[in-house]
């Protein structure tokens, strides 16, 4: 309670399944929950070029960081 969300940024990389058309719901979803604008969250999605597990569709990844700020 000490803290504001400043912003989101998520990075998903994943072969599969195509995110483009999730996320904007995605967005939506995380600025409903936080209580947050639209405009501070970023979703991207990026695909690992077929390297690794990730690139054969095994694994997801997700990157996620959030920038805070103290109440006064």
């Amino acid at each position: 309670k000490r803290f504001t969300i400043c912003n989101i940024d998520v990075v998903i990389i994943a072969e599969r399944p195509k995110l483009v058309p999730y996320k904007h719901s995605m967005c939506r979803v995380i600025t409903e929950t936080l209580g947050i604008d639209p405009g501070s969250v970023s979703v991207k999605a990026k695909t690992n070029e077929t390297c690794g597990d990730i690139g054969t569709g095994k694994a997801i990844v997700v990157y996620a960081s959030a920038m805070l700020k103290r109440r006064r």
